[in-house]
């Protein structure tokens, strides 16, 4: 069956679409990576901008969406001055003022 037939005997009442859907198969859905309850939003970036951003989550091994949620908390953090930084954040900032720039 196709999706153009299936709507026609959706809304038509036939009780041959409930049917087909009692036979389908349970689907397992993903499993949150998060207690807290998220809401999705939607954001346009420049193409540029998007690729920059999925090279620097590539480059801590962690998704996209995670990078950039943790670039929003920590620059809300910023407002609020109870900025909480990771711990390899800091440790790389250190490591930049303990090397010698070029003179």
């Amino acid at each position: 069956m196709n999706r153009d037939e299936a709507t026609k005997q959706f809304h038509g009442g036939d009780d041959a679409f409930a049917d087909l859907i009692d036979e389908s198969q349970p689907v397992e859905l993903p499993t949150p990576d998060s207690d807290v309850p998220m809401v999705s939003r939607s954001v346009r970036l420049p193409v540029e901008t998007y690729e920059r951003v999925r090279k620097a989550a590539d480059a801590r091994g962690i998704g996209v969406t995670t990078l950039m949620r943790q670039w929003i908390e920590a620059g809300l953090a910023d407002l609020d001055d109870s900025a909480t930084v990771s711990l390899a954040d800091v440790r790389r900032a250190l490591a930049a003022l303990s090397r010698p720039t070029a003179a």
